[in-house]
């Protein structure tokens, strides 16, 4: 067997070590671009630079965004709860007297005015009552004026007037009068009104129907306006107070806000929930708004003037920060130019810009972006439109 030679024996370590070289070399080259790169990506914040490398949006295309004007106003800070509508005024008609239901004019959902009649029953027995009891007033009168025919000659004033009250009551004058009233009250309760003006509800009766004294025939609501009752936490209520604006929606028209007031405050707080009731009335002059329905309440609490407002879809945090995008460009097209922001009050809907130490501020009138800037980078392309998923700018 033939030994190897001493080189031939030293070639693998010295490509061992020729490739080790060669490769910490390359780990050199890229440390040191990597460092020179760094200052650059400073000028951004890490998550906008992070954005920018995974190539969510070409940088020369323009993005379309949708933007909103910031203003200087009154931010109104406002109190919610749940509730549901009531009709402002309600009444079950009851039958007030016993008999057979003859007339019925009118129809559930029907509009009624103040005074229409809404149902009457047969009234022949009632009538005759009248008349039974008319006649046995005559009776009594014809008795009492027999018991005072020589009345007139006494010159007593006082004696004669004694004699005539006895007599009425002898002769049963009074109770008869009594009777009359009655059977003509009886009678004019067979036709029944509308005590106000409003919408026929749950009407029960049908003509023919033999109803007795107290059966419900139907109920009356009036629409206009609508009540909604909501209960408050006692630590809110403070800041409330009548007259205050309300904003209603419901879940029967989505996306359409009512504007109300509060009508009242209850004085009262239930110890079992620490709330009270709070009244609001709502304009319903087309009657859409029906008893019953689920309503969302946001009542204006207290109201801070002159400050810079923004929407609320135009804040992002990026880097554990407050920041938004401002529209720089004209005619709908430009950049969007990113700031940090310091936010102070803010309700459901805007949000209150306010200066800071670090932070920069919103101008009154700027333009800030509020859709489509969720992955915008600095001095990003972008475009305003009104819709920025029909534009192509956010998928379904």
């Amino acid at each position: 067997m033939s030994s190897m030679s001493p080189l031939r024996r030293l070639a693998p370590a010295v490509l061992a070590v020729t490739t080790v070289a060669v490769l910490s070399a390359a780990i050199y080259r890229r440390t040191q671009k990597s460092d020179d790169a760094e200052p650059a990506r400073e000028k951004a914040p890490a998550a906008l630079v992070q954005t920018s490398a995974s190539g969510t949006f070409a940088t020369d295309v323009a993005i379309p965004v949708q933007g909103s004007k910031a203003v200087r106003g009154d931010l109104v800070m406002s109190v919610s709860a749940a509730g549901q509508a009531e009709a402002w005024q309600k009444t079950v008609l009851v039958a007030q007297v016993t008999g057979r239901v003859t007339s019925l004019p009118i129809r559930e959902g029907d509009a009624v005015r103040a005074g229409q009649p809404v149902a009457g029953l047969d009234g022949a027995e009632y009538a005759l009552n009248v008349e039974e009891a008319q006649a046995a007033l005559t009776e009594a009168q014809g008795k009492f004026r027999e018991a005072t025919l020589l009345d007139d000659q006494i010159t007593d004033a006082q004696v004669r007037a004694d004699r005539q009250a006895a007599a009425r009551s002898r002769s049963g004058v009074e109770a008869a009068e009594v009777r009359v009233r009655r059977a003509r009250l009886d009678l004019s309760r067979t036709r029944m009104a509308a005590p106000f003006a409003g919408r026929v509800a749950s009407l029960k009766a049908v003509p023919g129907q033999w109803v007795r004294q107290g059966d419900e025939l139907m109920t009356l609501v009036s629409l206009d306006p609508i009540r909604v009752q909501v209960q408050v936490l006692e630590s809110e209520l403070a800041h409330l107070a009548p007259g205050h604006t309300a904003t209603v929606s419901f879940a029967a028209f989505p996306g359409e806000a009512f504007t109300g007031r509060i009508q009242t405050l209850n004085p009262i707080v239930e110890s079992g929930t620490r709330t009270a009731r709070v009244t609001v009335l709502v304009p319903n002059p087309g009657g859409r708004i029906l008893p019953g329905m689920y309503a969302r309440v946001s009542l204006q609490a207290r109201r801070f003037a002159n400050r810079v407002l923004v929407p609320r879809a135009a804040l992002l945090e990026r880097d554990r920060r407050t920041m938004l995008f401002v529209f720089d460009g004209a005619g709908g097209s430009g950049q969007a130019k990113w700031r940090y922001v310091t936010t102070g009050l803010q309700n459901d809907s805007v949000v209150e810009i306010v200066s800071g130490m670090d932070t920069d501020s919103v101008a009154p009138g700027e333009t800030v972006l509020v859709d489509g800037h969720y992955t915008l980078i600095h001095d990003a392309r972008v475009r305003l439109v009104d819709d920025v998923r029909s534009a192509g700018g956010r998928p379904d």
